[in-house]
């Protein structure tokens, strides 16, 4: 039966092996890239009917599209953007540069879909094998960037790279943004391992571009590019000087090329990472001939969900998604450039599998008041271990509150920051995007959920 609402799109697509949910037990049977291409044959290769850039890495890379897709939005072509995760809607994942798709149109789509996966088989030498749920993301998000007219779309890796459902897609140019350990159990458990995975989304003399990277990082990509013969293209040698300062109408950045131009913006994006994000995205554009005096506009006024954004005022209420030791330290950082350390309150929770100790050290370093709070359910945390943690650690100035529920977490939270304090929310997008939801209800603005 056809559906007739996004939400029954995603509850379908959720319905197939969803290897999002999952923190570990990946097989080569689940994780692989045959299946994907068969799926995209079958479905005519819309991957093939526009022009692509595309990213991976640990920190970065989504907000890196983001101004990518706003940039080539701004010279005037129609650009896709697929994200993930989202952060509370799901329609944050597809978008024509941000701009949500209309519902009739995701909709049309949508069955178009599933009318062609009920004539798609596969079968490898297990027997038969469906689809993943990222796998039919990727595929959905494809059809429609293909029948939305796209010339170019910005497509941003899963997790990993060599075995990411995107990897499919040959691109005109590919992005490394900064990396760091992050899914040690599929991914490895060193740099050198998890800078592989990622480095074979490099292709065949296409045009890479590499954000700062650890030395074991760098060595790992420029090697693979040499393989590939890809021309690489390094941002700490293209800039001369990256200078930015948090401030509280946004992040005003110096870019000085190297060679001697020098540009100031205003990002609406805080944060020292959006310097660098921005700053990588523009080295791409220029050295691929998309570039006009429209696109550093277009950079100031970008902004996606959950990096950095202010929600409310007195307390002001932040959400951010950072979830790596690199991308929280930074943060905090840019966070302390606008508030005092008695003035902040953190509700902070992460999923498995992250460098906690160091994590929650810089927590406790930038605040003496910490509410551990529940990352969603998509993926597993534990919540107690994580607050002995905090226990551990913590000065006898230091207050660690445990409130698994967001909502209560929030009111805690407006309950005990000083007047003219902040509320910073981080350590998990699944985190901000459940104080988002439970601030918009607490104040009406929720939209109805699609998913």
């Amino acid at each position: 039966m056809p559906i007739t609402r996004f939400s029954q799109m995603i509850t379908y697509m959720e319905s197939f092996t969803n290897l999002e949910k999952q923190t570990n037990n990946y097989t080569t049977r689940t994780y692989r890239l045959d299946r994907m291409g068969k799926l995209l044959e079958h479905l005519g290769n819309p991957e093939r009917d526009f022009k692509k850039i595309h990213l991976a890495g640990s920190k970065g890379k989504g907000s890196t599209a983001s101004y990518l897709a706003s940039g080539l939005a701004a010279i005037g072509y129609k650009t896709g953007l697929f994200l993930s995760p989202h952060l509370c809607d799901y329609r944050e994942r597809f978008t024509l540069a941000g701009r949500f798709f209309d519902e009739a149109f995701l909709v049309e789509v949508g069955n178009h879909l599933i009318d062609s996966l009920e004539h798609f088989s596969f079968t490898d030498e297990w027997g038969p094998a469906t689809a993943t749920t990222f796998e039919l993301f990727c595929a959905y998000a494809y059809l429609l960037f293909s029948r939305a007219g796209c010339a170019w779309a910005v497509i941003e890796t899963g997790l990993g790279g060599r075995l990411d459902a995107t990897n499919t897609i040959i691109p005109e140019a590919v992005l490394l943004c900064p990396i760091e350990l992050e899914h040690t159990k599929i991914l490895g458990s060193t740099l050198a391992q998890i800078a592989y995975e990622k480095s074979k989304i490099i292709k065949e003399g296409v045009p890479l571009f590499i954000g700062y990277q650890e030395p074991v990082a760098m060595d790992t990509f420029l090697s693979e590019a040499a393989a590939q013969h890809a021309p690489a293209y390094r941002l700490d040698h293209a800039l001369t000087a990256l200078v930015s300062t948090t401030t509280p109408a946004g992040e005003a950045v110096t870019y000085t090329w190297a060679d001697g131009t020098r540009e100031d913006l205003l990002l609406s994006m805080r944060g020292s990472v959006q310097a660098q994000n921005s700053a990588l995205a523009l080295l791409a554009l220029r050295t691929l001939g998309l570039y006009g005096p429209s696109i550093i506009p277009a950079f100031s006024q970008n902004t996606i969900p959950g990096r950095f954004q202010q929600l409310a005022h007195d307390p002001d209420l932040y959400v951010d998604g950072a979830h790596t030791y690199h991308s929280l330290l930074a943060l905090l950082n840019s966070f302390a450039l606008l508030y005092e350390k008695e003035q902040i309150t953190i509700i902070y929770g992460a999923l498995e599998d992250k460098d906690h100790a160091h994590m929650a050290c810089s927590v406790l370093d930038h605040t003496t008041r910490v509410i551990i709070s529940r990352p969603g359910t998509y993926k597993k945390s534990d919540l107690p271990r994580l607050a002995s943690l905090f226990e551990s650690l913590k000065g006898p100035d230091h207050t660690i509150t445990l409130i698994e529920e967001n909502d209560a977490a929030l009111s805690e939270a407006l309950r005990i920051t000083p007047a003219g304090g902040a509320i910073l929310v981080c350590g998990s997008f699944y985190l901000a995007g459940g104080i988002k939801e439970a601030y918009e209800a607490r104040e009406g603005k929720r939209e109805p959920q699609l998913a």
